[in-house]
């Protein structure tokens, strides 16, 4: 088996136990969705611009609602005792990881193109900026989150607390991902030029570069922790 192929079987895995359930999907976005609700009577956006607060209202949701998928993900792995039999599959542990967060991603994107339009809707705002530029904005900033989520739900999964582990150490590590994703939403949503927002993208390429490539290489380790 080809390690490609390895990797999207697990994805293809995750993929088909969401597609019988369904359960996943709908609590990450009605989560999200309760998200936008308290902003929006929080804030009183006929005065607030939405291009200032919604940005962060809107990562807050993804970010929230990832922290679930991820926690649900190895959840499921490990009531129904899976991680010893990834642990003696003949395959490279990496492609499991990344399996994981191809998922991961997916799961979330499905969220988010939901989440996006009723956000407009509700918040009543008009944009008229690069919608394809956005759409790769979240995607870059998506796979960052994923990548290290996963790899902290990977390392927590066989404690009694992960559920409460994991947010505990995924919030710090997910802080430069968390800042650049809103900065660059920001200057998208406002129409702004690249030259003003490019650090902040290439800040998120290198935290995603950074994190893949360091959770390929630990993640034999973090798995049998």
């Amino acid at each position: 088996m080809t390690y490609l192929r390895a990797v999207l079987l697990v994805a293809e895995k995750d993929l088909k136990v969401e597609l019988r359930s369904r359960e996943q999907v709908v609590t990450l976005l009605f989560f999200a969705l309760l998200v936008l609700v308290v902003f929006n009577f929080a804030f009183d956006f006929t005065v607030i611009d939405f291009v200032t607060l919604g940005p962060g209202v809107l990562w807050v949701a993804f970010i929230f609602s990832g922290v679930l998928a991820i926690s649900r993900s190895f959840q499921i792995e490990r009531e129904q005792d899976r991680i010893q039999g990834i642990l003696l599959a003949p395959i490279d542990r990496s492609a499991f990881y990344l399996g994981k967060v191809a998922a991961t991603v997916l799961f979330m994107a499905a969220v988010e193109t939901i989440l996006v339009p009723v956000a407009v809707v509700m918040f009543n705002f008009r944009f008229n900026g690069h919608t394809a530029l956005v759409v790769l904005a979240f995607i870059l900033n998506t796979i960052g989150f994923a990548a290290v989520g996963t790899l902290f739900a990977a390392m927590t999964t066989s404690t009694r607390r992960a559920e409460l582990l994991l947010p505990l150490l995924l919030f710090p590590a997910a802080v430069p991902v968390a800042l650049a994703a809103v900065k660059t939403t920001t200057h998208l949503l406002a129409g702004h030029p690249f030259a003003a927002y490019s650090h902040w993208v290439l800040m998120s390429a290198a935290y995603d570069v950074i994190f893949l490539a360091a959770a390929v290489l630990l993640f034999d380790e973090a798995l049998e922790e």
